[in-house]
This record gives structure tokens, sequence and C-alpha cells, in this order.
């Protein structure tokens, strides 16, 4: 870490702590109703330090100091910003006066960035950004590679399946997230199958904009975060679609559609929705069915913090899970109250060194899953997927964890029409 730059401290605070900032600041009233809503501070038996009220005092002396502060005041920043807060926006909901922590904490990392103190796994992933296009370094060719080889498995059992690429006035666009090529890839081929049986008109593109996660949001780095929320918006703009469908995956979901048209100044030109909200629709409207007695195995539902609390859906993935699942067991609480699974606001993608932190936090929403006595812990979010399964392996919880895709993959009738012909001598 090197010599502290005021100058650029000064700038960002003259240029970014704007007046709804300074208003939280200022109306604090320290009543600590925020306290016993954060999984860290319920995790780490009540430490005053957790709570989300305290957390933010680094800005605030900051503040107080007009930016002069020296090299050991912005470590003890860096690691209360990262480690100590998943920005769920859980403790929002309890604040009396609506105070939103997590835009602080969030403005807390730009002011991390701008001293180039980021966790080297964030900073990898907005290299890669400005690079590829994406958070995994995944070049165009294997990118399409992928798209293909998911393509020929699956018209091994629909024949007239396809994964189209860069179908110009398709309805949709799908983005995915880059884990999906690079460690999922049967994520794609699933959703495919389910797009071809409900009719779907649908493409993904072949440049950049098929990633629409954004890592450099959660590092706090704006510049970077544009960069990759106008990857999206150009390559559906390009292919003149009405709409952008989102993978399961939160802060992708929330990226694209609340994000990126801030930072970019304007309204996208075509509507933004999460995959929960197309299968519940499809499911609602017959366009798929599936097999009556659905999901027997108890399962329950991990709602990611930036699909319901921070995005909306809530209600949709409960009727998902109401239709799906015979036994269904609801966490409490859950919806929009429910806890952050600690994966989120980049734990899960910060790595090693931030492993310990993410996993104690966990320890409430482990807990959470066992009282429900599920064997299926249903997320739509790649963080909270690889979370929960860590959660599972070290509370030693006997559980798996699957996304909606896979759960309606199970269960879908696929129309015989569609299905390859038996060959002679099939049963």
């Amino acid at each position: 870490m090197g010599i502290i730059d005021t100058s650029v401290i000064k700038k960002a605070l003259d240029e970014k702590l704007n007046a709804r900032l300074k208003m939280y600041l200022k109306i604090c009233s320290r009543c600590g109703l925020c306290a016993d809503t954060c999984h860290f501070y319920l995790a780490h038996d009540r430490d005053p330090k957790q709570v989300p009220a305290f957390k933010v005092r680094p800005l605030l002396e900051l503040v107080k100091r007009k930016g002069e502060v020296d090299e050991a005041f912005m470590k003890n920043m860096y690691e209360v910003a990262y480690g100590d807060c998943t920005m769920c926006r859980r403790c929002s909901l309890y604040c009396p006066f609506g105070i939103d922590m997590a835009s602080m904490i969030g403005f807390m990392r730009t002011l991390c960035v701008g001293q180039g103190m980021v966790p080297d796994a964030l900073q990898t992933s907005i290299d890669s950004y400005w690079e590829f296009g994406n958070q995994m370094s995944v070049s165009d060719e294997d990118w399409l590679d992928t798209v293909q080889w998911m393509e020929e498995e699956l018209q091994e059992e629909l024949p007239g399946a396809t994964i189209p690429v860069d179908k110009k006035g398709a309805e949709f666009m799908y983005t995915v997230n880059a884990r999906e090529p690079k460690f999922y890839p049967m994520d794609i081929q699933q959703a495919a199958r389910i797009f071809h049986v409900a009719g779907a008109d649908w493409t993904v593109p072949s440049k950049p904009g098929w990633d629409s996660t954004n890592l450099a949001m959660f590092a706090g780095d704006i510049k970077a975060a544009t960069h990759v929320g106008n990857l999206t918006k150009q390559a559906a703009i390009e292919l003149g679609v009405k709409k952008v469908v989102i993978t399961e995956c939160g802060h992708a979901f929330r990226n694209v559609k609340y994000e990126s048209p801030v930072w970019l100044g304007e309204d996208h030109p075509f509507e933004v929705i999460h995959s929960v909200e197309l299968f519940a629709d499809y499911l609602r409207t017959g366009r798929i069915k599936i097999i009556e007695q659905g999901i027997k195995e108890p399962a329950t539902y991990q709602d990611p913090c930036n699909v319901s609390r921070n995005g909306g859906c809530a209600e949709e993935a409960r009727y998902l899970m109401e239709t799906i699942c015979a036994d269904f067991r609801p966490m409490t609480p859950s919806g929009n109250y429910n806890f952050c699974c600690s994966g989120g606001g980049g734990a899960i993608p910060m790595g090693p060194p931030f492993r310990h932190r993410r996993i104690t936090a966990g320890k409430v929403k482990a807990e959470q899953i066992r009282k429900t006595g599920a064997k299926i812990v249903v997320t739509p979010c790649h963080n909270c997927y690889d979370q929960i399964k860590d959660l599972g392996a070290v509370y030693e919880l006997d559980y798996k964890v699957v996304n909606f895709k896979e759960l309606i993959n199970e269960i879908l009738i696929i129309p015989d029409e569609l299905k390859a012909p038996e060959e002679e001598g099939d049963e």
C-alpha cells in the first residue's frame, strides 16, 4: 500500500458525496435498531463493532477531517468496507429513518479504489472486463464454442432446439454469468431447453455483453462498472431486442436494470427482467408444463438480496417454489426480510483472503436452513449457490443446492413432437 493521496479523496468528497449521503450521515441517531438486522452482528456474538451504524463511522470521520487522513485510517476503512458488510440493505428496512447503509459502504469502497486499495481478486475481474468484456477472461471464440457445444448436445434430445446467436429483432436477448461458460455450461443448455419448449423467440450476442455480471460495481469502481453496463446495453441495441433476460444471478439483474441506467445517464430502450420472472410467467400461462407431483423432497428457498429485497422478485420466486415443490418450507424470516447468505457484495469473488469472514457471517444463514429441515435449497444466484454449498460443508448440513433451471428441467414435460424419434429397438 502506497502513500495516501488526499487530493484524490478531497476530489471524491467534492464530486461524489451527494446530498443523500450527507443527509444519511447527519440524521443517523446511532439508535442501534439496525443491529439485530445484520447477519455479521448476530454471527459475531453481537459485537458492537458489527452494528451497521458503527461500520460507517470511518466515513463520518473522514468527512469531518475533510479528507485529511493517513494510511492507517484508509486501511481500516478498507477492512470494514470490504470485509464487514455485503451491502445487502436488510438494515435499511428496519431503520426508522430509512438510511441506506449500503450506499455509504459503497462510497467507502469507491474512496478505497481511489487509493488503489481493491481486493486482488476483484481487481483481476475488473481487468478482465476491460480486456475480454467478461469477468472470467473468456474469449469470444471460447464463448461461441461453448454455446455450440451445448446446442449440439441439446439437439440429441430435441432435434429442433437451437441457441440462436446474433438473431436480430428477437423478443429477448439472454445474458449469463461468465461462470456458466467457464464452469457450469449445462446452465446454458438448461435455459435453452426451457426456452425451446416454451417456443421463445430469443438470442445471445456473440460479442461482449453476454456476461451481465458487474463485479466492478461491488469493488466501487464506477468507471469500470459503467463500461460493463454499457457492454450489455449496446449488445441489446445492436440486436434490436425488446427485452434483456438475466440468468439466475442477483447482482447482474441489479446492474442491468437499476444501476447501469443511472451510470449511463439514460433509461434503456428495452425492458429488463430476471429469469425468475420469465419462468413464473411461462408456468402461469401454460407455455411450459411440469409433472403434477413436482419435486417431492422438502425444499426451501434462499432469497438473493439483489433478486428479492433489491430486485422486487420475492413474490415471483415464492410462486415458483409453491408451484414446483410439493413440500416447500420457507425460511424464517423470508422474502424481502430474509438474511443475506454472506456470499454477496463481492464476498465470493474476493476469494480466499475473505473466505473466513463470509463463512463466519454465514452462520446465520446456515441456522435458518437447518431449522427448515430442507434437503434442497433453491437459489437463483451464483454467489448464493456457491456460498450455500460452502456453508453446508462447513456446518455439516445435509442438503443439495440447485437453481430454478435445474428443478424445472427435472420435472419439465416435453411434448412428444419435440423429442428425437426413437431408434428401432428402443422401448
